[in-house]
């Protein structure tokens, strides 16, 4: 799917189903933004499911990724006014989905665009994401290093194993082939502007939309111990921790994350 927003074509998934037929017209609108580097198939275990249980899903690529015009933007802020352009071309406030920076962009963008954003659900994330030395160097050299380190920190040890939802596919070899596929210069930039991000605790603090957080008790990149200062300041949130996932629940644990998203859009 094509979607015209601020002047520039985006390309994003809608599980093979239209999002303006007539029998959801008014069910809600489900935005998934992905992480630093990446792009909208990180959700491929969630945009079909949700597309098929009474939602309207797009996940979309961020500008200067996957498919999407260009240039990338080069700040949390500037991609969370993103979302508000987003939510104007879609025609309705967005339930927001995000993961790492997703995560970053959806709590700038409940924090800062009012009713445009309905709820919000993150994943992946700590109050601040610094990035480690070598894995910015690597990027910032557009060295395939980079996507080694990120493939491998940001599982658990069972994906590192062949444990995987989609059967015969490796999942570290998956999130590599993704990053590595990134236009030149997008990944150290994605990792440069969430290092830069000092916003989380003071958006979370100013979040009054139903929010969820999703936690992988393994995750590497953002140790659980550095989300504790979010979820102390989202303290009307949803807590979901996950035992056997790291950075990426939504690849890891799919089914625990659909449940979660089912509670949290259809809450009863």
């Amino acid at each position: 799917m094509r979607i015209q927003v601020a002047g520039q074509s985006v390309h994003a998934a809608t599980g093979a189903m239209a999002i303006d037929r007539p029998e959801v017209a008014d069910a809600p609108l489900v935005a998934l933004i992905h992480g630093a580097g990446m792009d909208r198939t990180v959700w491929s275990h969630q945009t079909r499911w949700l597309a098929h249980h009474d939602t309207r899903a797009v996940a979309v690529d961020l500008p200067g990724h996957g498919y999407s015009d260009g240039p990338a933007l080069g700040s949390i802020a500037g991609l969370a006014a993103w979302v508000g352009d987003l939510s104007e071309a879609l025609g309705g406030p967005l339930h927001v989905i995000g993961h790492s920076m997703g995560a970053f962009i959806g709590l700038e963008a409940a924090a800062t665009l009012g009713d445009r954003i309905a709820s919000l659900v993150v994943m992946g994330l700590g109050a601040a994401m610094p990035v480690h030395p070598a894995l910015q160097t690597a990027a910032d050299d557009d060295n395939p290093l980079a996507a080694d380190l990120m493939a491998g920190w940001m599982h658990g040890p069972d994906q590192k194993f062949g444990t995987n939802p989609t059967p015969g596919m490796s999942m570290t070899g998956t999130s590599r082939a993704v990053i590595e596929t990134s236009p030149d210069g997008v990944l150290a930039g994605d990792l440069a502007l969430c290092g830069a991000y000092d916003g989380a605790v003071d958006a979370g603090a100013a979040i009054t939309c139903p929010t969820t957080v999703v936690l992988g008790t393994l995750d590497r990149m953002t140790p659980r111990r550095s989300a504790q200062p979010l979820v102390d300041a989202l303290g009307h949130a949803t807590l979901v921790e996950l035992a056997t996932s790291g950075h990426a629940p939504m690849m890891e644990d799919p089914d625990a994350v659909r449940s979660a998203l089912l509670a949290h859009l259809f809450p009863s």
